[in-house]
């Protein structure tokens, strides 16, 4: 009769005693893309505003992607999981 010194909501949250499900990061998840490779996409920085500044070829190379950096990919797919 362990079952009834819970209180009704721990009842409901040990139900299975199952670990919670991860929740992925949704502004990571907006952010970033994986590549068939299993590298990670993202987009420039600096690209938002005060452009009149900036020139013609740096707005135009900033439209690119690029890769994340091999020190943040682990960071970027743990936020991904």
């Amino acid at each position: 009769m362990l079952f009834l010194s819970l209180t009704k909501k721990e009842r409901r949250n040990n139900k299975d005693n199952k670990m919670p499900k991860m929740k992925s990061n949704k502004g990571a998840r907006k952010s970033f893309k994986k590549t068939a490779t299993g590298k990670f996409k993202r987009k420039k920085a600096f690209k938002s505003h005060i452009l009149t500044s900036k020139s013609r070829k740096r707005k135009r190379n900033l439209r690119k992607a690029t890769l994340v950096s091999k020190a943040n990919e682990k960071k970027v797919s743990l936020m991904l999981k």
